[in-house]
């Protein structure tokens, strides 16, 4: 039997870094809406402005969304003991969640569980692609066991923010 090496992703939704051109973010977003609207896969047009704004330099200072997310990484990483760790955005910023799986992959990792940092319910990113890039990516590696820590326990979200709240 073959052993198993867990494997873990952290998906923020990413940020849009100072510096960046609005014009190029606006066009992004219309061809993504039209993309969405009829049904079709990203044309190559949206996926050059997609890699283009995702590798755009970032620093702390041009992208404090980024830091954010690798400062709770780091946490969580430090927490959660022996796993190989990745992070993932949903836009603007990169790698992709897929680019994150097949690097976990290429390191060994058998079972993924990826964890998003959008708690609460009614989000799209979190509720509906999330979902669909996992499940386009079971097809791909379906050798690898992909799991999805959602939804959130509302309860235990309840209780984290009091705690934060009662600091204050």
């Amino acid at each position: 039997m073959a052993s198993v090496v867990r494997g873990v992703i952290l998906v923020g939704h990413g940020g849009i870094p100072k510096g960046c051109p609005s014009e190029l973010v606006s066009k992004l977003k219309r061809l993504e809406g039209q993309r969405r609207a009829a049904g079709t896969p990203m044309s190559a047009e949206e996926r050059e402005l997609d890699t283009r704004i995702r590798q755009w330099p970032r620093t702390p200072e041009t992208d404090p969304y980024q830091s954010g997310l690798e400062a709770v990484a780091a946490q969580l990483r430090a927490n959660l003991g022996e796993v190989l760790f990745a992070v993932a955005y949903n836009e603007f910023c990169a790698p992709t969640l897929e680019e994150s799986v097949k690097e976990l992959i290429k390191k060994g990792a058998t079972h993924i569980t990826v964890a998003t940092t959008m708690f609460t319910p009614g989000g799209a990113h979190s509720e509906v692609e999330i979902p669909e890039i996992l499940e386009q990516l079971r097809k791909q590696y379906p050798d690898i066991v992909l799991r999805y820590a959602w939804p959130f326990d509302m309860n235990l979200i309840a209780v984290m923010l009091a705690t934060q709240v009662n600091q204050f």
